[in-house]
């Protein structure tokens, strides 16, 4: 019980020393001593890094999840470790969406095969945005999330013992200046010696942390190629998934067209928007319905010289050679 006490009073004795010290270098009555210029620029880096890697963190998860609700509520589960429920992305909702209403329409149709084959699609580049997610959390957010729960932490907790030796090597300093009698001044130089050797030890020991910080810029590098490498490998997919998806639909038209004749009733011959030929004269279209659908396929233009002139207002590749292939507002006579 006596040492307990004796070891309470000593520990008091120390905190209050510390404070006083702190208290009075603060206000300007007490010299300070200053840590050497590499100590100190190691620890702003050890700062700046740790400032940084928590921004580009943050960022980064807003742009892999954009939600704020779904980080929350992601963070929540990953705090309680538990797996948070497994959801469908954006691309993946809007492909069910177009799977579903495609379906409803009818697969047989242009429209609604045109609707499944784009859903189709859209869950393909969900699927790749998962994989990315996956990738990026493992490779990059994890190594940075590692450093500021781990190796910054360590780097605090040196730092701040650092501190605490330093105030008890300028309370030593204070004591001996005080010093008046010759036993006095023998234990205050004795302190002094300890405290500094506690001090130098504790100095070399943070300073070797903070060096660390060099290997960890270098493991970052790492984690940012690769995390420049899943956006590659993602980005190169949703472009082949939609350059595929933009050949399937190629041929949609031209379905369309000859869905557009079948469902024409009637003798009366049925001229499509694509292969109404264009000449100078334009009025011998005048079968059936042929007249209303030249109208809607071209707006017609006439010249001061009173020649007619039509506007296209969609592209057509000719099936034929009795067919011209036309562009999108080509004006042709």
């Amino acid at each position: 019980m006596d040492f307990n006490v004796k070891r309470l009073a000593a520990d008091a004795g120390t905190f209050l020393s510390r404070a006083v010290q702190f208290t009075e270098e603060k206000l300007g009555q007490a010299e300070k001593t200053e840590l050497d210029a590499h100590l100190e620029n190691l620890l702003v880096r050890a700062e700046n890094t740790k400032q940084w890697t928590e921004r580009i963190m943050k960022q980064t998860e807003v742009l892999l999840q954009p939600n704020p609700n779904v980080r929350l509520e992601e963070f929540v589960y990953e705090k309680l470790e538990k797996k948070a429920p497994t959801r469908m992305n954006n691309h993946e909702l809007l492909g069910q969406s177009m799977i579903e209403s495609g379906s409803e329409f009818g697969p047989g149709t242009a429209y609604g095969n045109a609707l499944i084959k784009c859903g189709e699609t859209e869950k393909q580049i969900g699927g790749a945005e998962r994989e990315l997610i996956q990738s990026a959390a493992i490779n990059f957010l994890t190594p940075f999330r590692n450093f500021l729960e781990g190796d910054f932490k360590t780097i605090l907790k040196e730092r701040k013992l650092l501190q605490v030796k330093r105030l008890d090597l300028d309370a030593a300093k204070t004591r001996l200046k005080k010093a008046r009698m010759t036993d006095a001044r023998a234990a205050a130089e004795q302190e002094l010696r300890m405290t500094q050797s506690e001090f130098d030890r504790q100095a070399e020991i943070t300073r070797l942390l903070l060096e660390g910080v060099s290997s960890t810029h270098a493991h970052h590098l790492r984690c940012l190629n690769d995390f420049v490498e899943a956006q590659a490998t993602y980005y190169a997919q949703c472009y082949q998934y939609m350059v595929d998806l933009q050949k399937q639909l190629g041929s949609f038209p031209s379905s369309f067209s000859n869905n557009n004749q079948s469902s024409v009733s009637g003798g009366a011959s049925s001229i499509s928007v694509p292969t109404i030929p264009v000449s100078a004269s334009l009025p011998s279209v005048s079968a059936g319905h042929g007249s209303s659908t030249a109208s809607g396929g071209f707006s017609e233009l006439r010249s001061s010289n009173g020649s007619r002139k039509a506007r296209v207002l969609y592209d057509y590749d000719a099936a034929s050679s009795s067919e011209l292939s036309l562009l999108a507002d080509e004006v042709s006579l």
